[in-house]
């Protein structure tokens, strides 16, 4: 079976200024797939391209096996669209608003109100919707724009930064909804909350300067980080004197970082060659000394060390 996106060689320019330059990805049914990327690296632009908002300069945007190109309005059918800042009707109710985006995606009488309450439901928007949407908390608009954007069940969701402006308690509850979704849909989704691609996200692309740079999985994308498979080591007193030395001579050991000594404890950070598992031999070395050991922890990688390196070309470990 076909990708249900599938972006070719995608480019787009505003005058002398490359905003996204020769994208191509595709992501499958069941995928949630994290759009990441510094500000005015082209994440918005990409997405007002996919989902025909906005005409490339050049390259190829399919959903569920039709040209967006060729077939716009097939397309179009098939997507649900969070855009940035949720535009909404400032002088309309959530009701009202939601009725009317009904009524344009064809729906009426009875399979209308099963949506209408359906989608409120999903978002927890019970509360507010009487109210007109001028008086709403931006937490509340961005629940009502995302509620328009999945209310006709679209097999494609585009989700430009949809937990922003939502309290942990509310981005809880979206990030529940989208792992419940992710099984039957395409989604893909802009941010800039790292955690949130761990918490919902089965794959992840970086794009810097309008062009992708990583891709792959959450764990793919952290064994990328310098910090893959490292030690924390906390050991207390007299093992502090040489055990520095004793874990620098270790096999598999790059480097070791003093990261704190206070009241006769010290903090190791000690880096493994390649990545590899270093933990075993730490351990042992340990044991071996007799060290009073406070806190061994590995560490999986951490993908803001990952964005950083690949956004602005500081150090990490290649794989």
């Amino acid at each position: 079976m076909g990708a249900m996106v599938e972006i070719k060689n995608l480019s787009k320019r505003f005058g002398p200024i490359t905003a996204v330059d020769d994208i191509s990805f595709a992501v499958q049914r069941g995928e949630v797939l994290g759009f990441l990327g510094p500000n005015g690296a082209g994440k918005s632009t990409t997405m007002k391209m996919i989902t025909g908002f906005l005409a490339p300069d050049s390259g190829s945007v399919r959903v569920g096996g039709d040209d967006l190109e060729l077939s716009p309005m097939a397309v179009k059918q098939r997507i649900g669209y969070l855009p940035e800042g949720a535009p909404l009707y400032a002088d309309m109710t959530p009701y009202a608003f939601l009725d009317f985006c009904a009524e344009i995606r064809g729906f009426r009488g009875d399979e209308k109100r099963r949506h209408l309450d359906d989608v409120v439901a999903k978002v927890h928007i019970e509360q507010v919707l009487s109210q007109p949407i001028a008086t709403l908390s931006k937490g509340f608009k961005r629940r009502v724009g995302l509620a328009q954007a999945i209310l006709h069940d679209p097999e494609v969701l585009i989700l430009d930064e949809p937990t922003d402006g939502l309290d942990p308690n509310q981005k809880h509850e979206v990030r529940t909804l989208i792992r419940t979704m992710a099984t039957e849909k395409a989604i893909i989704l802009s941010t800039h909350i790292l955690e949130e691609v761990d918490a919902v996200c089965t794959r992840a692309v970086i794009i810097a300067h309008g062009r992708l740079v990583c891709d792959g999985t959450p764990a793919e994308l952290e064994a990328r980080s310098r910090l893959h498979n490292a030690v924390t080591l906390l050991v207390r007193s007299g093992a502090i004197n040489g055990a520095q030395q004793q874990l620098r001579a270790l096999a598999g050991v790059d480097s070791v970082e003093l990261l704190e000594e206070h009241d006769g404890v010290a903090r190791f950070q000690i880096y493994p060659k390649d990545g590899h598992s270093i933990v075993s031999s730490v351990g042992e070395a340990a044991r071996e000394g007799g060290w009073r050991i406070e806190e061994l922890r590995v560490e999986r990688g951490r993908l803001d060390e990952v964005f950083r390196a690949v956004t602005t070309g500081s150090t990490s470990r290649e794989v």
